[in-house]
């Protein structure tokens, strides 16, 4: 089993730019949110006990990585922010989350977390391009310069509308909302948002419709496109 990479964003100093390698030279990746998309729904995660993956979670990464996409989890954490936990404590659920896809023969290529709690900036879409913090693109183009990654072939997978606006904000091909979580509470917001994206049940499902469209035609009218029956 290859090493995990743990991956810390905090503040960056840097501008957030889109990575330099030439377009149909970096490798596509899937962009996986955590809670509720990966891993069950826990309110402000701080016991690593509490963590369980999904069902067909681990799977779906398996799939994903076979099929030749990198699999990033970019997870907002505003629980260090909000002093709730620490980073030392966010790294020893990620150890536990790893272990957890170790066990069921799966990886992730990365962990991105934005440690920021929620600001008036979320709202303003001049600083949400500037930010790490979801919907924001920053961890999934800092994801990209350092990992070697190809954003327009890449798809960002998350319960949440603003996991869908960070893929948008980032230039990813196709923005796919799961049920799980709070997904099935976020389908019509983000049917309003003018986000191109699918709904699916799960990540196993989305998995199936990232690797089912692979041409440059096969991604369907959007936005809020169910994704075929299997």
């Amino acid at each position: 089993m290859e090493a995990i990479g743990q991956r810390i964003n905090v503040h960056p100093e840097t501008r957030l730019t889109v990575p330099d390698n030439a377009p149909g030279t970096g490798r596509p990746a899937v962009f996986l949110d955590r809670d509720g998309t990966l891993i069950e729904e826990v309110h402000y995660l701080s016991d690593p006990a509490r963590l369980r993956l999904l069902p067909g979670a681990a799977g779906a990464v398996r799939a994903l990585r076979a099929g030749g996409f990198a699999c990033v989890i970019v997870t907002n954490q505003s629980a260090i922010g909000r002093g709730m936990i620490t980073e030392a404590q966010l790294h020893v659920i990620h150890d536990e989350l790893n272990r957890q896809l170790a066990a069921q023969g799966a990886a992730v290529d990365a962990i991105y977390f934005c440690p920021d709690a929620p600001s008036p900036a979320d709202d303003d879409p001049a600083q949400v391009m500037c930010s790490e913090r979801k919907p924001g693109p920053g961890m999934l183009l800092r994801a990209a310069r350092e990992l070697g990654l190809e954003l327009a072939a890449s798809w960002s997978v998350g319960d949440m509308l603003r996991d869908l606006q960070a893929g948008h904000c980032a230039g990813c091909r196709g923005n796919i909302l799961v049920c799980t979580g709070k997904g099935s509470t976020q389908v019509a917001a983000a049917a309003t948002s003018g986000v191109r994206h699918f709904v699916v049940a799960d990540l196993a499902a989305a998995a199936g419709v990232i690797l089912g469209n692979r041409g440059p035609a096969a991604i369907p009218p959007f936005p809020g496109t169910p994704a075929p029956a299997e």
